[in-house]
């Protein structure tokens, strides 16, 4: 039986981000892709241009009918925008039976743009935290979310832990903003105990838009197949080292990704990322 994930999060008009992003990264990944649209923004590699949300019984609505109808086994959610929308996700997601949920708190666009409201960052820190499978933050998302300043290795544990307090079953928290090593550095803690460090060699490129949500995306594809959490985020981890390494060069700003990447290398080879202090 195929898969079916769903992603609850905004549209990017240049592809790289967003609902875009995720629909391609689940395709990638063997696992049929449903959507429910928060925004539509006018953006591109140079920035946002535009927002405009959608109303909220629009967004309940593609939320019932995906799930009213398919057996979804994972949904993530990314740029949710405005406290209403907050609200109305995780309203809506409460009246079904739990799947695995992965909360990526998209604030802020690569080129700068707000992509949250300021208002709305307590809803998502009271409302959907508690409900997510796992959080996947960077640097400067988990540093809004705890009010902490992360710089270091023992920063990130430190807030890694506060966002697990939040109520988080999970948490990833992405290194990559960290400018003290040369290396990009990602840590998991659970609720639970486990803890790893993923360590991958920093690629030196400005075209990264989209990472976020193609690292979150790619996790709910393989938590939507059945996959062990620590497994998800390790082939994730993968999918999304090999997109930003083999760059597509487009536009003119910071570019998206290479979905196709990792199939487009053939047969796989695990040897781009470091695992450290699995437990």
């Amino acid at each position: 039986m195929t898969s079916v994930a769903l992603t609850i999060a905004g549209s990017d008009s240049g592809g790289g981000a967003g609902i875009q992003a995720d629909l391609k990264t689940f395709q990638e990944l063997g696992t049929f892709g449903t959507s429910a649209l928060t925004a539509v923004t006018a953006q591109n590699t140079l920035g946002v241009h535009a927002v405009q949300p959608i109303e909220t019984d629009i967004v309940i609505a593609q939320i019932d009918a995906v799930l009213n109808d398919f057996t979804v086994g994972a949904a993530k959610t990314g740029m949710l925008f405005s406290v209403e929308i907050i609200e109305a996700v995780a309203d809506t997601l409460s009246r079904y039976e739990r799947i695995p949920l992965v909360v990526d708190p998209v604030m802020i666009a690569k080129g700068g743009a707000s992509l949250l409201q300021e208002a709305a960052i307590a809803a998502l820190k009271e409302r959907l935290i508690s409900s997510a499978t796992l959080l996947t933050p960077n640097i400067p998302e988990a540093e809004v979310l705890t009010g902490m300043t992360v710089v270091s290795m023992h920063d990130m544990e430190n807030a890694a832990n506060q966002l697990l307090r939040m109520g988080a079953g999970a948490v990833l928290l992405k290194g990559g903003h960290r400018m003290d090593t040369p290396d990009a550095e990602d840590l998991f803690l659970s609720a639970d105990g486990e803890c790893f460090l993923m360590r991958s060699k920093r690629i030196d490129t400005k075209d990264t838009h989209g990472t976020g949500c193609t690292f979150a995306a790619a996790i709910t594809a393989e938590l939507a197949k059945g996959a062990p959490m620590h497994d998800a985020v390790v082939t994730a981890k993968h999918f999304i080292h090999a997109a930003i390494e083999d760059g597509l060069y487009l536009g003119n700003g910071h570019g998206p990704t290479n979905h196709a990447a990792l199939r487009n290398r053939g047969s796989v080879e695990w040897k781009d990322v470091e695992l450290i202090g699995k437990r």
